[in-house]
């Protein structure tokens, strides 16, 4: 074995771990880390405040009169129950009041609604009637053109709660809240306010309960009167025009107020039979009239400049929210279908792929026994190198030539590769300077015109580092990616990772392979022509991802990038969650570094445009666009499970669920892997999935904020103990 001290080339001075001094670095770690973890929680907290907002501000509720009380009314004092539907409640006075004879007052509920609203007011206007609109302020959040069309035509606009909730099972702060946010919403979309109040689900004084009494009591503290109805016309039932006509039309002389719907579904019956009604009551010497006027009360007074700002606050809040959840189910729609489409494809592609790998007839060419020299990079890989570099020397390949380049390592790195004292073994020892540029050292002091590169902690089967160069016997590839396995697959962590690596990583290769786009030629295990190597200008400091950088690159130079299943390789994946966020942060914000490194090839022409305009979209597409989407799924189950339907939620969910379990056997089948770690797979949907999630977004904001990050230091056990006995060399 022979020992070098070399110089490397030249490299970017952040790449040094040594720039600064370690008290600094670790104060500007930290500072970052709370940065990033601070816009991180900004970003939830406003997505969570928003989504509740949503909530509250779109709850379901059924139309008045569909919901009867049937607790005691032992409280109610009988001037209520056997008075008149509007009860005034002022500093322990209570009155109530009806209409004057043959006068009806017109009210409308849970509106205002885009469609049904301005009909009913086209056939108000038609007769000449007012009306009084008892509205959810919700709705007039969303639909101010429409309420302010009932004030201007003359209409009285009242309250009917905010969210339209059961008033008499919440808490007075709750009921108070209610009240005061639709009188904000009333004065921001008409500039008015009012005094009326109906909460929802009432009907007649002698329906009001205990519970029903107190919440009347408490509107009345707020300075509301509570309106009540004395006729129903049960047009919430859509029992036809002739029933709501015959519900509506009084019996006898006596004034009325009648309730009606003017939202909460198809008010057509509601329309045909204002038409009718409203001549018909006039012929029989009724008038109509709103319910303040009726009292002899102003109709809407204006409201305060203070009322009308904070109304303007609440109502850009709503809007804000519903935009938010809109776009929210906009791109859960788009992430559900990129995961339909890639499941598709990789089921069409990568099942096709394999089998014609796997056809006896398939040939990359001549057989190639060319020489080929291993660079193996390490810093501080006491515990892995030696079985590494025993499993490359191993290779069955006619020559093979084991450089190892020692990165400036404190520990018996070196020492360690110099004790096995293996013949085809070489050890260069060069200051620290980063991975990059320890490759390029190793490339620049290899023999042979094909270099295979190797992760320090990884092993390989005897019959690996041939099986990878056969590819170069087709003279259009320029690089080649092997089959990379998890070694260490014990713990639940580990499992998880395994499963990752054979589904996200070696399928998806699969596909790329097959539209010629492999993104990412693997660390752990790749091959090179020299020649290529050359003209992609060899390993670049540019990003965290050099692996993703120089394969793009060899992309952009006119060379194939192919995938090598048969060639397997077995590294230590991250034993902790720490050592995995830390390894999966620098893929994510390396892999986007290099995608905007060579964005330009969407633009040249030959082989870089090629691969710019297919290659990169398609990465885009379902190794960013589609892992950023993917957290919507679990998002919005959750959101259905707390505020939807639960049953079609969890259908939903599981029908995904399926969707990866389909995809999970066909990618350990292609990988002729045991499906038993297969368990874990819903776990891994729940737990691990969102860890991922966090992680790219994390990545994300970090590259849109431009923020530089340092090389992340993996931490190792090694622990290989999955990988087959002849990789590891027993």
């Amino acid at each position: 074995m022979t020992v070098y001290r070399a110089t490397p080339p030249p490299h970017d001075p952040a790449e040094s771990t040594g720039r600064l001094p370690p008290l600094q670095r670790k104060r500007r770690i930290r500072r970052r880390r709370v940065f990033a973890g601070g816009l991180g929680l900004v970003v939830l907290l406003l997505l969570a405040t928003v989504i509740l907002v949503s909530v509250y501000t779109d709850a379901g509720f059924s139309p008045d009169g569909t919901t009867q009380s049937t607790t005691s009314s032992e409280d109610v004092p009988d001037s209520i129950s056997n008075g008149g539907p509007i009860i005034d409640v002022d500093g322990g006075q209570v009155r109530t009041y009806g209409m004057p004879a043959k006068t009806i007052a017109l009210t409308f509920d849970d509106g205002p609604d885009p469609l049904w609203t301005p009909k009913i007011l086209d056939v108000l206007s038609r007769h000449h009637a007012p009306a009084t609109f008892f509205v959810v302020g919700s709705q007039v959040a969303r639909h101010p053109d429409v309420a302010r069309r009932i004030t201007d035509e003359g209409h009285e606009i009242a309250g009917h709660s905010f969210t339209h909730p059961d008033l008499a099972e919440l808490p007075n702060w709750r009921r108070e809240m209610e009240n005061s946010q639709t009188q904000l919403a009333i004065a921001y979309a008409t500039g008015r306010s009012s005094s009326l109040m109906r909460p929802p689900y009432s009907s007649f004084a002698d329906a009001i309960s205990d519970k029903d009494w107190q919440t009347v009591q408490d509107v009345g503290a707020q300075g509301y009167l509570t309106v009540l109805d004395t006729m129903d016309s049960e047009d919430w039932k859509r029992p036809g025009v002739d029933a709501i006509v015959r519900n509506g039309t009084p019996r006898g002389t006596g004034g009325q107020i009648l309730l009606m719907h003017d939202a909460g579904g198809d008010r057509s019956q509601t329309v045909a039979a204002l038409d009718r009604l409203i001549p018909e009551m006039q012929r029989r010497g009724y008038r109509f009239s709103t319910v303040s006027a009726a009292l002899g009360d102003r109709v809407n007074p204006p409201a305060t400049d203070e009322a009308v700002w904070r109304g303007r606050a609440l109502v850009w809040t709503v809007h804000v929210a519903d935009i938010v959840l809109d776009a929210l189910w906009v791109l859960l729609i788009v992430a559900g279908g990129l995961i339909v489409v890639r499941t598709l494809i990789l089921f069409l592609f990568a099942w096709r792929h394999s089998r014609h790998r796997r056809s006896p007839d398939w040939s990359w060419g001549l057989p190639v026994s060319t020489p080929v020299t291993i660079v193996v990079p390490a810093y501080n890989e006491e515990k892995t190198i030696a079985p590494a570099v025993r499993s490359l020397a191993g290779s069955k390949h006619p020559s093979v030539e084991v450089l190892v380049v020692d990165d400036g390592s404190t520990d018996g790195t070196a020492a360690a590769v110099r004790d096995l004292r293996i013949r085809n073994v070489r050890i260069v020892q060069v200051p620290n300077s980063g991975k990059a540029n320890a490759l390029n050292a190793g490339v620049a002091l290899s023999r042979n015109p094909i270099v295979v590169m190797v992760d320090a902690d990884t092993v390989v089967e005897p019959e690996a580092v041939h099986r990878l160069v056969q590819p170069f016997g087709d003279p259009m590839v320029g690089a080649v990616a092997g089959n990379v396995k998890v070694a260490n697959r014990g713990s639940l962590i580990g499992k998880w990772q395994h499963i990752e690596y054979v589904i996200g990583f070696n399928l998806d290769r699969r596909l790329y392979d097959t539209f010629g786009c492999i993104p990412t030629i693997p660390g752990a295990l790749g091959a090179f022509r020299r020649e290529a190597l050359t003209e992609a200008g060899g390993l670049s400091t540019d990003t965290l991802a050099e692996d993703t950088d120089l394969t793009m690159a060899i992309h952009r130079a006119g060379w194939r990038v192919v995938y090598e299943e048969s060639a397997r390789a077995y590294t230590e994946a991250p034993a902790s969650m720490k050592q995995l966020w830390k390894q999966r942060y620098r893929w994510s914000y390396g892999t986007m570094q290099a995608m905007w490194k060579h964005r330009h090839a969407v633009v040249e022409s030959g082989p870089s445009g090629r691969f710019g305009r297919r290659g990169l979209p398609f990465i885009t597409l379902f190794s960013v666009l589609l892992p950023l989407l993917a957290p919507l799924i679990d998002l919005m189950a959750v959101y259905g499970l707390l505020f939807l339907d639960r049953r079609i939620t969890v259908i939903g969910w599981l029908a995904m669920l399926v969707v990866q379990v389909l995809t999970a056997i066909l990618a350990f089948r292609l990988d002729r892997e045991p499906l038993r770690p297969l368990w874990t797979l819903p776990l891994q949907q729940i737990v691990y999935r969102q860890l991922m999630y966090l992680v790219l977004l994390v990545s994300a904001l970090a590259a849109v904020t431009g923020r530089r990050l340092r090389w992340q230091t993996i931490h190792r056990t090694g622990d290989l103990s999955s990988a087959p006995s002849p990789a590891r060399g027993v």
